[in-house]
């Protein structure tokens, strides 16, 4: 079963299913289309995060996420004339760190897979060789995107030079595809030495970019240990730092197992409440705690310590909602882009992955690399360009986060599977900036507290609590009478028409289930 994004990104990852490839292979395959078909999140210059759980039972996780450059510096993003945070984290070649997709699934399928590695790249080459054809949703996505004009190969390549392109419109990507070939037949040498690095390094260097050859020479992936967790006999497996979302569905499922709030049902102002409850909570221990395990001491013990969680549970009020300001920490303020993408497979043979990369913001920096094809990401915006203050997305982080040399940038995604006696019942993952935590927490609760199925966990409404602001944002679905009922408990509500996107399978006495998202064009497909 394969469950993405886009439809020719999936049909990749069950062709190589069928022709005996496993489920990280499939991946690999998924991830290489999506850069070609997904341009928004869908990259080879962004980076993310794998989890992966054999199925001997072993699991591991991939950190391929960003990092800053060599000449990176903590104010580089502050006008010395006015001490104020510039756009350049934003928009330009300034805002890019060192990506690390290529790098991260070649070492997925050296490590784990078992085909050829040309063979899981080839069908990307393949569709940016003969093009594919435009959705109506990537048509009009292509179109607000209007910051690419600022950048001539961008509006070029994306913007089909400022003519736009229509729904059936055949998008053939000429640079990206020679490219992808020099990755096919080198392996990521072919993307991190050689003629793409140097032509990357010298575009970069021409625009006041920070990435050098060496920065590209030096990535390496990080394999880490998975957190785990368990919940009502359940066994949480997912994200450790520098995720901040693991620990956060780690957090949360410990202050809501034992508060009965399950009774009351799915949709509910009682469930709703203690939901929210659990989530601001956790959101005010995030601003705080959470950075690059390797610059920053996470205090991952403390944060999960049964002792810690029960006193947190303990401050929720049964009946009223908690002002934020009563709860200590500092101020996160804003909504974070959803142009992140999730894709989940699972093979016959019980292996299991779980994939969130990223641009960071749509369509990242908006910079594409001159001759290249591929966008670069604008992930140097996810440090704290200066602590204390927003960042793009109204996200106000402290010194854990700041920007060092050679960091990776703390992130929301969020890969999980959940196993129960040691076989896994539920994979899935989502998109959306912090949204992206509370998302997977929806869904899993959904499915193991409220019995839905999981294409019903998937579509339910959704809603979303981040502390500060001090507001519930909340998806149509939701009875006018809850609603009613949340506001008399002292909630601030917010409509917002969708949020996140969530990509899952589940194990169901010996079927697969794949449950794409009904909020976007996703599809799942398995044999």
């Amino acid at each position: 079963m394969v469950v993405s994004r886009e439809k020719h990104a999936t049909a990749a990852g069950l062709a190589v299913l069928q022709s005996g490839g496993n489920a990280i292979d499939a991946a690999v395959a998924v991830g290489f289309a999506l850069a070609v078909t997904h341009p928004s999140a869908g990259n080879i210059g962004g980076g993310g995060f794998m989890l992966i759980r054999l199925a001997d039972g072993r699991t591991t996780f991939l950190d391929f996420r960003e990092r800053a450059p060599l000449a990176a510096s903590r104010n580089m993003y502050i006008d010395p004339a006015t001490g104020k945070a510039t756009q350049d984290s934003v928009l330009g070649y300034r805002a890019a760190g060192v990506p690390g997709t290529v790098r991260g699934l070649e070492y997925a399928n050296k490590k784990y897979g078992r085909k050829p590695w040309a063979a899981l790249v080839h069908p990307a080459v393949e569709l940016a060789t003969s093009g594919f054809p435009v959705s109506y949703a990537q048509a009009q996505s292509f179109r607000a995107a209007r910051a690419l004009a600022q950048f001539p190969e961008s509006k070029r390549i994306f913007l089909n030079d400022g003519k736009f392109y229509e729904p059936g419109d055949v998008l053939v990507q000429g640079d990206l595809a020679r490219t992808l070939e020099r990755v096919e037949k080198q392996g990521s040498k072919g993307f991190y030495e050689g003629q793409t690095a140097q032509l990357l390094a010298e575009d970069v260097a021409r625009h006041g970019g920070l990435i050098t050859e060496e920065d590209l020479r030096r990535y390496t992936v990080r394999e880490l240990k998975p957190l785990t967790g368990s919940y009502r006999g359940y066994t949480i497996v997912t994200a450790p730092p520098p995720s901040s979302g693991g620990v956060g569905v780690l957090e949360m499922l410990g202050m809501l197992e034992t508060t009965g709030y399950e009774k009351s049902g799915a949709g509910s102002a009682t469930a709703v409440h203690y939901m929210a409850e659990a989530m601001r909570r956790y959101f005010a221990d995030r601003s705080e705690n959470l950075g690059d395990p390797d610059f920053f001491k996470v205090p991952l013990t403390s944060l999960l310590d049964p002792k810690y969680i029960a006193k947190r549970r303990a401050s929720i009020d049964p009946v009223s909602a908690t002002p934020s300001s009563a709860i200590k920490a500092a101020a996160f303020n804003g909504k974070e882009s959803n142009e992140t993408t999730h894709f989940t497979v699972a093979d016959g043979e019980g292996n299991v992955v779980s994939v969130t990369y990223t641009l960071n913001g749509g369509y990242g920096s908006k910079v594409t690399a001159t001759g290249l094809g591929f966008l670069l990401n604008n992930e140097m915006d996810d440090f704290a360009p200066k602590p204390g203050e927003a960042n793009m997305y109204g996200l106000i982080q402290g010194e854990a986060n700041a920007i060092a040399p050679g960091k990776t940038p703390l992130s929301s995604m969020t890969p999980t599977i959940v196993l129960r006696d040691g076989k896994p019942v539920l994979a899935l993952g989502s998109p959306g900036g912090p949204t992206i935590i509370n998302s997977v927490l929806e869904v899993i609760v959904n499915v193991l507290d409220f019995g839905m199925n999981v294409q019903d966990a998937v579509n339910w409404p959704r809603f979303h609590h981040q502390w500060l602001p001090d507001v519930l944002s909340m998806e149509p679905g939701y009875s006018p009478d809850t609603v009613a009922l949340l506001e008399q408990r002292g909630y601030r509500i917010r409509r917002v028409a969708s949020q996140g996107e969530v990509a899952a399978i589940r194990w169901d006495n010996g079927w697969l289930e794949g449950a794409p998202d009904p909020r976007t064009e996703a599809t799942a497909e398995g044999h």
